[in-house]
């Protein structure tokens, strides 16, 4: 794709990637719930077992269309994805969810290094200003104090994989083969968080309410949302992508304070202001030769 189709594409991508986390916003009160009564890793393979037949369902062709190179792709970055979840879950075990949530966003900080060390392109210096404003905005809405420790560690893994994903996607993923390369990252997905919880056996949800809550994420929060992320990525650069998705914990904290009874403090105000700012910088930026226009490379 030339890069005057990406710039025609990028208001409508920005716009679906807004929308995208948003929908995984919504899920943070509802997953707290759910985790109380299903463990967290047979949750996630329940989740994404759903998801998988849910896009098989509604797109049962679209693997048969996949050239070679996006089932390659895919499967690949399906394996970073998942393999993130399982780190950012067993870190989780002895890490204060609040840190766990800013030091999961540090894909944002991951990603233009990555950018600029694997694809050898320059990231321009207000970019890096965006990236300073979220990571502040990050830390403002998450942090209660902070220490290093194995679980800190292990997530910090998991954030540079999801960094990797969104550089994997920006560079291969392509409109057209979008839901195919959906489907197979998310059953990829759902394959590894099944191998991790099957030795301790699968608790499955016993309340109408709870397989309710997993279906919704199943289908929006999670295929669905791969679909608009993969098709969104085709369009957009990486760092953008990045900066954009620091939108999640904002939407989360929308969502917890009008549906899940939580207090609106001045703390969210800031943070979500900065993180709203960052997004609206990367968007502003002069298309000179914003760092996006990747060239898609052929592995």
């Amino acid at each position: 794709m030339t890069p005057a189709a990406t710039s025609r594409h990028s208001l409508p991508a920005t716009l679906a990637l807004l929308a995208v986390t948003a929908t995984w916003g919504s899920t943070f009160f509802l997953i707290k719930d759910v985790l109380v009564r299903v463990p967290t890793l047979d949750f996630l393979a329940i989740r994404f077992a759903l998801a998988s037949v849910f896009m098989v369902a509604i797109a049962p062709r679209a693997l048969g269309r996949l050239d070679p190179a996006s089932r390659r792709h895919a499967l690949l970055l399906g394996g970073l994805y998942g393999i993130g979840q399982i780190l950012q879950t067993a870190g989780l075990a002895t890490t204060p969810a609040s840190v766990s949530g800013f030091i999961t966003g540090m894909y944002v900080v991951a990603t233009p290094l990555l950018v600029a060390l694997l694809l050898r392109t320059p990231v321009p210096p207000l970019t890096w200003v965006a990236v300073g404003l979220a990571t502040a905005g990050l830390a403002v809405l998450t942090l209660n104090g902070f220490s290093v420790g194995y679980g800190e560690l292990l997530i910090l893994v998991a954030a540079i994989l999801y960094a990797l994903h969104i550089v994997g996607l920006g560079v291969w993923s392509r409109h057209d083969q979008a839901v195919g390369m959906s489907i197979i990252q998310i059953m990829v997905i759902a394959g590894i968080c099944f191998v991790a919880t099957v030795p301790d056996g699968i608790t499955l949800p016993d309340r109408p309410a709870d397989w309710a809550a997993i279906l919704y994420m199943a289908v929006f929060a999670g295929g669905l949302a791969m679909i608009g992320q993969t098709w969104a990525q085709a369009h957009l650069p990486p760092t953008r992508t990045a900066i954009i998705m620091t939108m999640e914990p904002v939407f989360a904290t929308v969502f917890a304070v009008l549906l899940g009874g939580e207090a609106f403090t001045s703390r969210m105000a800031l943070g979500g202001v900065l993180v709203l700012a960052a997004m609206l910088m990367v968007e502003l930026l002069p298309r000179r030769r914003v760092e996006a226009e990747v060239t898609h490379i052929a592995v």
